[in-house]
């Protein structure tokens, strides 16, 4: 996987700028739904693989793409339901991670600075 990594042109930082939060996740949503396989509503290895392309994701051996949804199946069932897949999104995008970490904190500290 980390070879995949390597590869991953992330996007993410740059849409969620562009978009703001909930633009970002629907746009992570119409992203499941490409590559969703259509008769069980998941992500499966075969989905992923016929679909990969319409992502730019053509040039991902067959490794990185069962990597990609063990790595994101958190309840193991060899496939990725939307929520998995936006969490892996988010996993595979450091930079997305370390500002959603400081929006975060930056929330916490004006909620215990608001008073009543």
């Amino acid at each position: 996987m980390d070879s995949r990594k390597s590869n991953f042109n992330d996007l993410l930082p740059f849409m969620a700028e562009k978009l703001g939060g909930v633009g970002l996740i629907d746009e992570l949503c119409k992203g499941f739904e490409l590559l969703m396989d259509r008769n069980k509503g998941v992500i499966t290895f075969e989905s992923l693989k016929k679909n990969s392309a319409l992502l730019g994701l053509q040039d991902l051996s067959d490794d990185d793409l069962r990597c990609m949804v063990k790595e994101g199946d958190f309840d193991g069932d060899g496939a990725l339901n939307q929520m998995e897949f936006c969490v892996l999104m988010f996993r595979l995008s450091p930079e997305l991670m370390e500002e959603s970490q400081f929006l975060l904190d930056e929330a916490l500290h004006q909620d215990s600075d608001f008073t009543l």
